[in-house]
């Protein structure tokens, strides 16, 4: 873990773009009415679902979707407390390895100055 997140994070975001740009269409579908669907507060606030996604983005594996869900989450008022707890979840569910996918999370935060 060499290189700041946060300047992965930008770089990530404006790639992002990038490829939403290239393929106008596709980024329409999905980042229109598909996540407008899903994030949205319904029956399940939208902070709630944004760290229900950071527990699937660990379970996955995906290291741009843990940043992101983070980051939004965080966003919308989630506390470290709240955010390490949803990755104590992931980690019940997915052993060494979603504790070591955590481990993202846990750099995200302490370059956001939000974790020692």
């Amino acid at each position: 873990m060499s290189d700041s997140i946060l300047t992965y994070e930008e770089k990530m975001w404006q790639l992002t773009d990038a490829t939403k740009q290239a393929m106008p269409d596709l980024a329409k579908a999905y980042y229109g009415a598909v996540k407008d669907a899903v994030y949205r507060d319904g029956a399940i606030d939208l902070k709630t679902k944004r760290l229900m996604s950071l527990a699937v983005a660990i379970q996955a594996g995906c290291r741009d979707c843990m940043i992101s869900q983070t980051s939004k989450a965080l966003e919308l008022g989630a506390t470290a407390e709240e955010i390490l707890e949803t990755c104590s979840v992931a980690i019940s569910m997915g052993g060494t390895l979603a504790w070591s996918k955590t481990l993202v999370v846990a750099e995200y935060l302490r370059e956001k100055r939000i974790l020692e």
